[in-house]
Formats: C-alpha cells, structure tokens, sequence
C-alpha cells in the first residue's frame, strides 16, 4: 500500500450468489459505492449449500476476471461469524422470498429468524464502526430484528433500503412531467417498504416547482402513481417472472454512497423511529435524513408538512410496521 492509498474497507454481502448480488457485487468492487479511490475487500455469505457455494465461487472467479484495481482480497463462506468478521459495511440482501400461499405473518417470522443470526454475529464480530444496510424483504421488520440483537452496535448504525422506491417515484415523476430525471428533488417515501409506502409527491419538486402543480393531475398523483411506485415490485415479477434485481442492487449502491457521502441532499432511509413524522417509536420507518459524517445520518424534521391526504397515508403505512412489530416481537430481544 502506496502513502498515499486508503486503506482497504471490509464489505460483507449476503445471498452474494443471487441476482442482486450478481449486480451489486461488481460495481462495489469497481468503487462505485464507497469511492473510486477506496479499496475493499469483499466478504461474501451464502447458504452452506454445496450448490449455492459452487455458485458462489463462480461470482468470485468472474469478479478475478474482471481485474478491478480496487478489490484486494475475497472470503466466501457459509458462516456469518466469518463472513461479518471485522466488517466495516454488512449489506444484508439474502432472504426468503415470499411462496405462493404464504402470509405475510409467515414471510415475517421466517426471515426473522434469519436475521436473529445475522443481528447477533454482526454485533460480535464486525468492526466497531460498522454499518448495516438491510436490503432482504421485509426490510424494515428485518432491520429492526437485526438491530434489536444488538448490544455493541447502536441502533442509528442499522438502516433499511427504500432508496429504490425513491428512485421508482422520481422515475414516474419525470416521465409523467416530460423532463429529465434530475430536474425532479426532493421526493422522499415515509414508511414501509411495501404498498403502504407514501411517496410524498406533495413536497416534491419538478424543475424548482411544486410536483402537483407542475403535474397538474391529483387524480394521477393519487390513484396512479402512488400504486405505481407501491406495486412496482410486483409488476416486474409479473412482466420477468423474477423479482427486481439490478434496479435493487442500484438503489443498494445508492443508498450506501448517500450514507458515506457528507452532503446537504436529502434522501430516503429506514431509520428507527424517535415520534418524528407521526411514526410510532421504535419502529423503522423511511423518513428524510441527510449525511453528516461518513456512515451517520439525522432526520430531516423541516421543510415536509403534510396535508390530510398525505398524513392519512402516513398513519396507514405506521398502522403496517406497528403490526409487523407485534407478529414479531417474541424476536426483539
């Protein structure tokens, strides 16, 4: 390592033999997420499957053959005391996908147990400055779960993606607008990753403007785009028979260089809840946060008003994660 050169930061990924491993794990290595001039060394769990291990040492041969600069080392493994070892960043992608015929009440008890695991091996063996970003569906519970296992690592260092619902609105946005993307700020999703979710188009502006007013439909905002962005998930597995993955992986690296970048923007993050925003406390809500040191956040408490539409849809989507938090709560520790 030259004087002048960063040391390397550890990032663990889970499920690193699926898809949105497949999509993420290249372009971290490519310094995409952390920076052009970080190295990393990536830390890749799958299933102790024989299988799912052979494909997983796939992924590390073409990420070998890639020859990025910035990747200086590898460890697959099936152990999460191994893979979370000295971790400075956990992205947690793995979990049970959802069956035909099973409840969401399932879903949540299946992947809570997952994330039992992973909660308590992050907590005992990654780095004292380690961040965990939790991707797997249901994020938010899933995030909470984790968290609450907990003892060294506080709860502000845990967060859950809904970066990808961002960008899902801010897509729509423009393209209902006619503009360019980045001529649309400031849409940000309050709540759950789910249906529920409010992108609240109702402080989003297009082109310096207020959204509504430049959309000129409340009907749209309301009946179209909300369900668009809410079910947006679901119309992908219905047009590709698979569930999102790059766009997943994409908002992953999104939401990572957001929470390592110090700037005045403002974006979307699951964080757990302090009241803010009329979300009950404790729970891990998508709120407006902006970076103030590399890894570390603070919610954004000016500049949302929210009319009766939009605190309605906010008190449905707080109703959502209140009762995810009891079907689970023999796994809060």
């Amino acid at each position: 390592m030259s004087p002048a050169e960063k040391a390397p930061l550890r990032v663990a990924v889970t499920g690193a033999a699926g898809q949105i491993g497949y999509s993420i794990l290249p372009r971290i290595a490519a310094g995409e997420m952390l920076g052009k001039d970080q190295p990393v060394i990536l830390q890749l769990l799958e299933i102790p499957v024989e299988a799912v291990q052979k494909a997983l040492e796939g992924v590390a041969m073409e990420l070998d053959d890639c020859a990025f600069p910035l990747l200086r080392g590898m460890v697959l493994t099936g152990d999460p005391n191994v893979a979370f070892k000295d971790a400075d960043w956990c992205i947690l992608v793995g979990s049970k996908p959802r069956g035909p015929g099973m409840e969401r009440a399932d879903l949540l008890k299946d992947n809570g147990k997952i994330f039992v695991g992973q909660g308590k091996a992050i907590d005992e063996v990654a780095s004292d400055d380690a961040r965990v970003v939790v991707v797997g569906n249901p994020c938010n519970t899933n995030c909470m779960i984790a968290a609450s296992q907990a003892k060294r690592l506080g709860p502000e260092r845990f967060t859950a993606m809904t970066r990808l619902d961002q960008n899902r609105a801010q897509a729509q946005l423009a393209q209902k607008a006619g503009v360019a993307l980045t001529e649309v700020d400031d849409i940000i999703i309050f709540g759950n990753h789910s249906p529920t979710m409010f992108a609240d188009f109702t402080n989003a502006t297009i082109s310096g403007k207020p959204a509504a007013e430049v959309i000129g439909d409340d009907a749209w905002l309301q009946n179209d785009f909300l369900p668009t962005v809410g079910k947006r998930g679901a119309a992908i597995i219905a047009a590709r028979g698979l569930s999102s993955a790059a766009s997943a992986a994409n908002a992953a690296i999104d939401h990572v260089r957001s929470l390592h970048t110090v700037s005045d923007d403002i974006h979307s993050i699951a964080v757990r809840s302090d009241g803010s925003y009329g979300f009950d406390e404790g729970v891990w809500a998508s709120v407006p946060v902006r970076t103030t040191a590399p890894g570390t956040y603070e919610v954004v408490r000016e500049g949302f008003d929210h009319d009766e539409f939009a605190a309605g849809k906010i008190a449905a989507t707080n109703a959502e994660l209140v009762e995810e938090r009891e079907t689970v709560k023999e796994m809060l520790a």
